[in-house]
């Protein structure tokens, strides 16, 4: 890790030139240089009380059809990323009760990977006249929201899924009713290097023209 938080968000704050060499708009500029940090790769400094506001603010600023807020937020951060680790190992141990002596220990520290996790919980009012889909697909806008605000605000950060989002020992524990499910846990933190781009598709290849 880098050995300053100054260090470690200028890293995080690096934006690429457009390959054209051409002025961006900032705002397109920073959706086409959001890159993903593994968890595993992600370390301290995370945002501060104030930035993390700032960035769950503008995760829920999301298209919600209905007005609904089909979802909720769940943050962990400091000592509570190591206690949420009791529920993992336990869940774990009752997914897996043939699971050879001390693997459940590796499970622990899932949360502690990053500085700051975030657990977008979907929220679905079933039966309602906003389609069930549209109301995940809202969740799913949240997740993609506090991606790019994470990376706007100068750090890193990784949407992932994992066992733990679907194993119901872990949705009872983070209060889950019957019609809720974890959309993603974003993993927050800093990073000293900057991600290499990955192999994109061709606009050719995804996209049609309706003629």
């Amino acid at each position: 890790m880098a050995s300053s938080a100054a260090a470690c968000n200028a890293a995080g704050a690096q934006r690429d030139t457009a390959a054209d060499g051409a002025d961006m708009n900032p705002m397109l500029e920073l959706m086409l240089t959001r890159r993903s940090v593994k968890a595993l790769e992600l370390g301290e400094p995370g945002p501060d009380e104030a930035t993390l506001s700032q960035i769950l603010r503008a995760g829920i600023r999301a298209p919600d059809h209905g007005k609904l807020g089909p979802w909720r937020l769940v943050v962990f951060s400091g000592d509570a990323r190591e206690r949420f680790g009791e529920v993992l190992v336990r869940a774990f141990e009752r997914a897996n009760p043939d699971a050879p002596e001390g693997r459940s220990e590796l499970e622990r520290g899932r949360l502690a990977r990053a500085p700051v996790v975030v657990a977008v919980i979907s929220s679905v009012t079933p039966e309602h006249k906003i389609p069930e889909w549209e109301q995940v697909l809202s969740a799913g806008a949240v997740c993609e929201n506090l991606l790019l605000a994470t990376h706007a605000a100068g750090f890193r950060a990784q949407w992932i899924t994992e066992w733990y989002a679907y194993d119901p020992t872990v949705r009872e524990a983070l209060g889950c009713g019957e019609h809720e499910r974890v959309a993603g846990w974003i993993y927050m933190g800093s990073a000293d290097f900057t991600p290499e781009e990955r192999a994109r598709p061709e606009l050719e290849q995804v996209v049609q023209w309706w003629r």
